[in-house]
């Protein structure tokens, strides 16, 4: 480690916290007691008293099912649909003489069709199993005797092993921090996996263990580690270390977690605590549950609504049978003597009538049962699965840079897609991508920097805008200046005024010198020296933080070096022209908090004189400003405003001269503040900065872009068109939080911020208070009130249809998800157009998640790329993985991967509202089929007084929903499309259909069950009235059941099948093929089957070649039945279209008439919209152009 170990360096100085300490008091002294229970034997895991209590291994497993579990669950998930209970009832009964037809012919399609979809089941599980097993078996060092560490597998650690994690690695499980490769034990830890955020967190271990440094040290080291039980709270931990028997206490400090990231450190030593799934990142993950689309859900409604219907016939057809074989023999006399009543079996039997009822009652079940379509699982099964296929290879939801296609894991879900109405989403990572840039700054009144932010971008991307035209000018000069220099990461700053050294020409230079020096100095960053080039590069605690010291660097103003007590920079000397080296004594950090919103550094300069740099939000900072430092106040204002709108984060920059006596009298209250062990020490270093933060002399402002991902605000404009409501849920500060929002459109200038947060006034004092129940009363009051407060804006707001924006933090939201509260905060989120809840703990983002999905009933989705997203995505009913640079646990635990947040764009309003229209129209259709199918067996029972004779050939009835019908069904769900993808983003509005669900509305199937009754007594009355007592051959023999039951079922097999040709809206040669291909292959199989033995073909025997084929009536028949058939739908769907059409038939109208790039007639359409738009970039520009036209009233 020589030469590139940061070993005497004692970071632990120049920070606020003291150290890692923490006391006995408060919750240290519950441990032992419930809830604390837990006992580690750190170096000796497999001690008698370590095994005696048994702790789980770290195995980790988010796959659905295991070996033994499989065939138990898998069965549970075919059988509890209805349709597959029913199914194996009558597979059952088909054994028994009460069937009528073979068990062959009924039991065969049956263990096909669950057969199938167990295979699914096991495929997509295997996927899962497979991600499980690369997370175990990552390797890791661990203590196994002598001081010796050697590689194991993760999932072989125990509970009080030692391990040594190396930089960049990921911690295997909950650790207790015992050394680091720093002299002080500190290590820098990146929780963006956990919490979503970037900055990295700063660890230290305790004193007593801070000197094992070296593998050997490990020899003897025995410990015995009490704390809590294992549970989800991210941010808390209490618990003891007992050392050469001195007791410690342990703090969240100390702790490293599971799925967190070892940065800028070079190695740490820990003790694990927590294992598999006690750790606390699996206890916020929740188990996978199994998820239904609601078409599905649905679609068992009208399976029950059908097998009502299916009862009610076999009830109907029993009691009539009853009612005609008791009056079969009436005093010693047979009325149908043919059927021989007086020498008959118990189902047919007159002095047994009753019984003969139900008995027939349970073959008619058995009969109809083809009003219920056993393949129409199966067949969604495959067209799903298809569907997936089609999103995993769409080129245009590839992302190249990373290698990484959509990935639909699993394809339960696919129609649900089509009918979002609320996406719930992380922020870093997902909406960001975790690069910060400096684009623009303003110093001395004067704004520089000529980048072009994504929001500029996107509001002049909207066809028409006033500054469209500028905006590409300037972004085709910054392309030149982009050209002619090296790209570098974090600075996307161009402005020849101030580059290449040229800012000393500048009238304010001194102020620019100072502004450039501060952004230098005042940071926490550590530099790194690449050995091999010499280039230095920044390790800091926010990629924002690193951009400042990179601007500075290549501004002129590089940080090379920093120790415990200095900061050393290479300056730019305004007077020579050269660079100089120059030392700064550093006295203090005043730290960064979400409170403090600011951040300090006291120094020493060369010539002596004490300065105090500061930098933080402009809600704090212009306050602390001195009378005489406010010279560009107003112009800088107006800058922060602009970069605002353009989406940037914004900060101040401000310093002050201290006397000495000043700075000697603050020292001594900062020191005494920060050794401090008392519950309010956070307080009391606030309240001493706050003292020495004040008559600042303002230099100017820094404005950064969180970069986005490319398209985001594209994206979320998009959806926000298409009528989709879109939540962040971030565990991200809320001011970060607020600034993504802007840059991507969900808020803007001038949109009413109804804000909920526990960093009141009122809340802080509350906080100071000893007793916690009578705080989180109070605090839990303060939340309604500001609920209630935002509910009265909200009610003002819909007069005037102003857009208002929900932010509430974690506190405030833990309070907004009581039982007593939820349903509040729920009606004022709703009425909201943007919600943007921050520092949410997964827990939380899980339970909103719940919340949004049950009590609103509609479509959930979640998307993030964390573990700290797995909950949220297991709840919602859709979730969406970002397969993202950092770890794949929201991946793993996704339904659905995609590489980039606008991917999702195509996800819904194209795959979405496809798979939605297509498996509507598929689930329509063959209820549609299976009806007009099994009510030609009805009608022919009811002709044949319910005798229990079956029309057709028990093979005809088998192969109808097999081979006849199946495919076409199968080709539309897989290609049909009702219009384009282009026009699909054209007019997003379109999603709107799925939503609201009218393709898939109780009238549609209603509407569909109605033709298919319709067509089954077209079918049958045609076929009987004409063929009854016709003569039907040459010979002039008549009709008998075998050609009435062939002609009928080539009448079906025409009339469904012509029903789905003109049900198509988009012809491929694979519908051509199955529609015609499926009609011709009727004939091919009754001329094959006809011509096998008459033990086989039974009453298909030569039914074809001899009777049919030859006679010109079956033709003529069979044209007729159809046209006639067919009329009724073609007649309703030509009056629909004409005066009554849907989106979809408007927008097919203007791509029809060639008016589809006509923009006047576009807008003519897109007015049809169900709401305004009130986010995005869109609403943005509208919002702004009103604004304009407003001004110059106001003048």
């Amino acid at each position: 480690m020589a030469g590139g170990r940061r070993k005497k360096q004692h970071f632990g100085r120049i920070h606020a916290f003291s150290c890692g300490k923490a006391s006995f008091k408060g919750e240290h002294s519950l441990i032992g007691g419930p809830g604390f229970s837990r006992v580690v034997y750190c170096n000796e895991p497999d001690c008698v008293e370590a095994s005696v209590l048994n702790y789980g291994s770290n195995y980790v497993r988010t796959s659905k099912y295991t070996l033994v579990t499989f065939f138990p669950k898998a069965l549970f998930e075919q059988f509890r649909r209805v349709a597959n209970l029913y199914f194996l009832l009558c597979a059952i009964m088909s054994f028994t003489p009460l069937s009528p037809y073979s068990a062959v012919s009924n039991v065969l399609p049956l263990v096909v069709v669950i057969g199938f979809t167990m295979g699914k089941e096991v495929l997509e599980d295997w996927r899962r199993k497979k991600q499980d097993i690369e997370v175990n078996n990552r390797k890791v060092k661990v203590h196994s005797g002598d001081g010796v560490f050697d590689n194991a597998k993760w999932t072989d650690l125990k509970v009080g092993d030692i391990v040594k994690v190396e930089k960049d690695e990921f911690f295997p499980a909950d650790l207790i921090l015992l050394s680091s490769s720093y002299e002080d034990a500190i290590c820098y830890v990146e929780t963006m996996n956990l919490d979503g955020e970037t900055n990295l967190k700063l660890k230290q271990a305790l004193d007593a263990t801070s000197n094992l440094h070296e593998d050997s040290s490990f020899q003897n080291f025995k410990a015995i580690i009490k704390c809590e039980d294992p549970n989800a709270n991210l941010y808390s931990f209490v618990g003891g270390l007992e050392l050469e028997e001195q007791q410690y206490p342990l703090s969240p400090q100390q702790l490293l977690l599971r799925g967190s990231k070892l940065r800028n450190t070079d190695f740490i030593y820990g003790a694990v605590i927590f294992t598999g799934h006690d750790t606390k990142v699996m206890q916020n993950s929740t188990a996978p549950r199994s998820k239904r689309s609601k078409i599905e859900k649905r679609m068992d409604k009208i399976v029950y609504f059908l097998f009502f219907i299916l009862v009610l016939m076999s009830f109907i057809g029993s009691i009539f049978f009853g009612i005609s074989t008791s009056e079969d023999l009436e005093d010693g006399r047979m009325t149908r003597w043919y059927l021989r009543p007086d020498d008959t079996t118990v189902y047919y039997d007159p002095e047994r009538a009753p019984a003969a009822a139900i008995l027939h009652f349970l073959t008619a079940l058995m009969l109809y049962s083809y009003l219920i379509p056993i393949s129409l699982y199966v067949s969604i099964e495959i067209v799903k699965v298809l569907q997936s296929t089609f999103i995993n290879h769409d080129l245009q939801m590839y992302y190249e840079e990373a290698d990484k296609p959509a990935s639909a894991r699993t394809s339960n879900l696919n129609e649900e897609l089509g009918q979002v109405d609320t996406i719930l989403s992380d922020k870093t990572g997902t909406l960001t991508s975790n690069s910060m840039e400096f684009i623009k700054c303003s110093i001395g009144g004067t704004t520089y920097g000529r980048g072009i932010t994504e929001v500029e971008r996107a509001l002049s991307w909207r066809k028409g805008s006033a500054f469209a035209q500028e905006v590409a000018d300037e972004e085709h000069q910054v392309e030149d200046w982009t050209k002619a220099r090296p790209s570098i990461k974090g600075f996307n700053f161009i402005d020849e005024r101030i580059t290449n050294g040229n800012w000393v020409n500048e009238p304010r230079a001194d102020v620019i010198q100072k502004f450039l020096r501060l952004l230098a100095i005042c940071h926490t960053a550590l530099p790194e020296v690449d050995e091999e080039t010499g280039r230095i590069s920044y390790e800091a605690e926010s990629p924002d933080e690193a951009a400042f010291v990179i601007a500075a660097r290549e501004l002129g103003f590089k940080f090379y070096e920093r120790t415990q007590t200095s900061i050393s920079l290479h300056e730019l000397d305004p007077i020579s022209g050269r660079k100089v080296e120059r030392s700064y004594k550093l006295l203090n950090i005043l730290e960064f908090s979400s409170s403090r919103k600011r951040m300090s550094v006291i120094l020493r300069s060369e010539e002596g004189k004490l300065l105090l740099l500061s930098k933080g939000a402009d809600s704090v900072m212009f306050e602390r400003l001195a009378k005489n430092g406010r010279e560009f106040e107003q112009q800088t204002k107006e800058h922060i405003n602009e970069y605002a709108d353009a989406g940037l984060r914004t900060l101040l920059l401000a310093y002050r001269e201290l006397d000495e006596e000043e700075y000697n009298e603050f020292n001594v209250e900062f020191t005494e503040a920060k050794n401090s062990l008392s519950a309010d020490r956070e307080e009391m270093i606030e309240e001493v900065a706050e003292k020495i933060e004040r008559d600042l002399i303002l230099l100017g402002a820094t404005a950064v872009e969180d970069k986005l991902q490319n398209g985001v605000p594209e994206c979320i404009d998009k959806l926000a068109q298409a009528g989709i409501k879109i939540w962040v849920l971030t565990g991200d500060k809320m001011e970060t939080a607020i600034n993504i929002g802007f840059a991507c459109s969900l808020l803007r200038q001038g949109m009413k911020q109804i804000v909920i947060s526990s960093e009141t006034p009122e809340s802080k004092a509350l906080e100071k208070v000893g007793d916690k129940s009578a705080v989180a009363v109070a605090f839990k009051a303060s939340v309604l009130h500001q609920i209630n407060e935002g509910k009265k804006l909200l009610t003002a707001s819909s007069e005037n249809s102003e857009a208002l924006a929900l932010i509430i933090d974690g506190k405030s939201l833990f309070c907004a998800l009581e039982d007593d509260v939820k349903d509040m905060f729920l009606e004022l989120a709703l009425g909201c157009a943007s919600v943007i809840c921050c520092r949410s703990s997964p827990k939380q983002k899980a339970l909103v998640t719940r919340l949004v999905k049950v009590k609103t009933g509609t479509t959930t989705l979640a998307i993030g790329d964390g573990a700290n997203d797995v909950g949220m995505l297991q709840e919602a009913d859709i979730g969406i993985g970002i397969s993202g640079v950092e770890g794949m646990q929201a991946v793993m635990s996704s339904d659905i991967a995609i590489a980039q947040f606008r991917y999702l764009e195509r996800l819904l309003l194209v795959h979405g509202h496809w798979c939605y229209r297509r498996i509507s129209s598929m689930i329509c259709y063959f209820f549609y089929k299976n009806i007009a199918f099994g009510f030609t067996l009805f009608f022919f029972e009811a002709y044949a007084s319910f005798s229990g004779q079956v029309a057709y050939n028990d093979w005809y009835l088998s192969l109808y929903n097999v081979f006849f019908t199946s495919l076409p069904v199968i080709a539309l769900g897989v290609f049909d499309q009702d219009v384009t993808a282009k026009l699909c983003l054209k007019f997003p509005l379109l999603y709107q259909e799925g939503v609201q669900n009218v393709l898939f509305s109780w009238s549609r199937i209603l509407g569909w069950s109605f033709n298919g009754v319709l067509s089954a007594t077209l079918i049958f009355f045609f076929c009987i009235r004409a063929m009854e007592h016709q003569a039907f051959r040459k010979g002039g023999e008549v009709v008998g059941l075998e050609i009435l039951g062939t002609t009928m079922y080539t009448c079906v097999v025409w009339v469904v099948n012509c029903q789905m040709a003109l049900s198509i809206n988009y012809f491929t040669y694979i519908q051509h093929l199955f529609i015609w291909g499926g009609i011709i292959f009727w004939y091919i199989f009754l001329l094959a089957y006809g011509a096998m033995d008459p033990n086989i073909s039974t009453t298909a025997y030569q039914v074809f070649v001899e009777a049919c084929a030859p006679a010109p009536f079956f033709w003529l028949l069979t044209l007729f039945v159809l046209i006639s058939s067919l009329i009724p739908y073609f007649t309703y769907a030509s009056i629909q279209l004409r005066f009554f059409p849907m989106y979809h038939q408007m927008i097919q109208w203007i791509r029809n008439d060639g008016q589809s790039n006509d923009p006047e007639y576009c807008d003519m359409v897109r007015q049809r919209s169900l709401r305004p738009t009130t986010v995005g970039v869109t609403a943005r520009f509208e919002a702004t152009s009103k604004r304009f036209e407003e001004k110059p009233e106001g003048h």
